[in-house]
């Protein structure tokens, strides 16, 4: 795992006593004593993403040789974070689980990544994603959801978008059901321990 880039995507709209926060570090700790020369880029997306709109749509489907300068300003945060996308071999996702899915700033960052021509391209036989050999955590928190049941409608979100931009390695460290779970952290910890040592 040597010269890895190491992505950590913060969403939780808390700073303090976030545990997705608090398990994300912990993890990336433990992966950088498996590749102490990794870099580590952090986006934090939760003091909110500007949402797409008419005009940074009609920017993201024009030539990109075509493109004006209003056109290209208007992509630049979009361009940004799909760099980091790239640049990465590992990302590590915090996903506190908001009335039963994702946050909406973590909507919005896919909505900014997932770019036809950037992350996937359409063929003949549908959707191929470009963003190969890439390992992604999702490190999952809950109050009272548990992960991978009916309700749970983040997790398999995630894999699936993901996986449409060609990210199938996914691996979910989960502290679900913190509310009445006291064991959920623990749990979530002897499970970066094992993902950190497969990686």
């Amino acid at each position: 795992m040597s010269h890895q880039t190491i992505l950590k995507i913060d969403t939780s709209g808390r700073k303090d006593g976030s545990v997705t926060r608090e398990l994300s570090d912990v993890l990336v700790t433990k992966l950088l004593e498996g590749a102490p020369d990794a870099r580590v880029l952090t986006r934090d997306v939760s003091t909110g993403l500007p949402v797409i709109d008419e005009a940074w749509i009609g920017a993201n489907f024009t030539d990109p040789a075509e493109r004006n300068a209003e056109q290209r300003l208007k992509l630049a945060l979009s361009d940004t974070l799909v760099n980091e996308l790239k640049s990465a071999d590992t990302i590590v996702i915090g996903v506190p689980v908001y009335n039963f899915s994702l946050p909406a700033s973590l909507k919005i960052w896919i909505d900014l990544v997932a770019r036809a021509r950037e992350t996937f391209r359409y063929t003949e036989n549908g959707p191929v994603g470009l963003l190969e050999n890439k390992k992604v955590y999702l490190v999952v928190a809950s109050g009272g959801v548990k992960v991978g049941s009916d309700y749970d409608f983040a997790t398999g979100y995630l894999r699936h978008v993901l996986g449409f931009l060609g990210i199938d390695d996914v691996t979910v460290i989960a502290a679900d059901q913190l509310m009445s779970n006291e064991n959920a952290r623990e749990g979530a910890l002897s499970a970066i321990g094992a993902a950190a040592q497969a990686a």
